[in-house]
């Protein structure tokens, strides 16, 4: 018997098509007819595979038609290989057409009330995307990103500039001292992070992008700030503001959600100090639902989010 390793004869899929539909209507015309092709054409594709197996697939000296052993086989097995690729073939149209699909995002619990709008936006978009979430501080998004486990990710700049991800700023925020009046007096002027050096400081764990700033100002500044407490909750900073501990140092959008005790005023610099959103990614490929993801981000928080381009953050 000959055999041909199936390595080197790659079944011609369509070819195969047209011998599974010509056996299971057991018809050359009826098969042509099905497929909306002439007789002619479907012969040939069925003699290209037999050309392919290296042997006759179909006995063609009566009706009904007769299967060889290896036809018989073809037939039983190819029925299920088609029925498997147009399902592929549908899945594949409906991820193009994200109909279907997923996108896993990483976003650090500091980050995640910017996105509830989004997410809100994405979902009446794209009902049948599955979103899922991963809060991470900043550092551990970024090597997750690195790794691939995560379509984009959101961390704070400075980013670690030795992983492999492109990374782009996509939102900027200034950041505010916030304290009670007894603390510091109420302003509309700037605070230096000088004079907020001297006092009492409430600060965000050292793993958040932030603090991570700061601690870099300071030591540019060679300043030597006195830290109070720490925490990896930005409501516990503030009620412990409130509480008249210390001055906590928070980017402009938790100043909207202030006790009306507190006050809270600019951190003004000659190079100035922003809390910086920065979208990642792994630079080679977004899927389509990505895509999707970041065009509602940019519906809805405005910007550029679909040029990412390396950077230096």
């Amino acid at each position: 018997m000959h055999i041909i390793p199936f390595v080197y004869a790659m079944l011609n899929v369509i070819a195969l098509r047209y011998f599974v539909e010509t056996v299971r209507l057991s018809s050359f015309t009826a098969a042509a007819q099905s497929l909306g092709v002439s007789q002619s054409t479907v012969s040939k594709m069925v003699k290209n595979l037999e050309d392919q197996m290296g042997e006759q697939l179909i006995i063609r000296n009566g009706k009904p038609l007769l299967l060889s052993d290896t036809g018989r086989v073809l037939y039983e097995k190819g029925a299920t290989v088609i029925d498997a690729l147009l399902h592929l073939e549908k899945e594949v149209h409906e991820i193009q057409a994200l109909r279907k699909g997923r996108v896993h995002i990483g976003i650090p619990p500091m980050i995640n009330l910017l996105f509830t709008d989004v997410m809100k936006h994405f979902r009446e978009q794209y009902p049948n995307i599955a979103l899922h979430i991963q809060e991470q501080p900043g550092p551990a998004i970024e090597q997750l990103v690195a790794k691939d486990e995560l379509d984009v990710g959101f961390s704070i700049a400075p980013i670690d500039q030795y992983l492999p991800v492109v990374g782009q700023a996509v939102a900027s925020y200034p950041v505010y001292a916030i304290f009670t009046p007894e603390l510091l007096p109420r302003s509309k002027s700037g605070l230096s992070l000088a004079q907020v050096a001297k006092k009492p400081l409430l600060l965000l764990n050292d793993d958040f992008g932030l603090t991570r700033l700061l601690r870099q100002r300071f030591a540019k500044e060679q300043l030597q700030p006195r830290i109070y407490a720490q925490s990896s909750q930005w409501d516990w900073l503030i009620s412990m503001a409130q509480a008249g501990l210390g001055v906590a140092l928070l980017p402009e959008p938790f100043c909207q959600r202030l006790p009306e005790t507190l006050t809270y005023r600019l951190i003004e610099e000659s190079e100035p100090l922003f809390w910086q959103v920065v979208l990642l990614w792994n630079g080679r490929y977004l899927s389509q639902a990505a895509r999707a993801w970041l065009e509602c981000c940019q519906d809805l928080l405005g910007g550029t989010w679909l040029e990412a381009e390396e950077s230096e953050l």
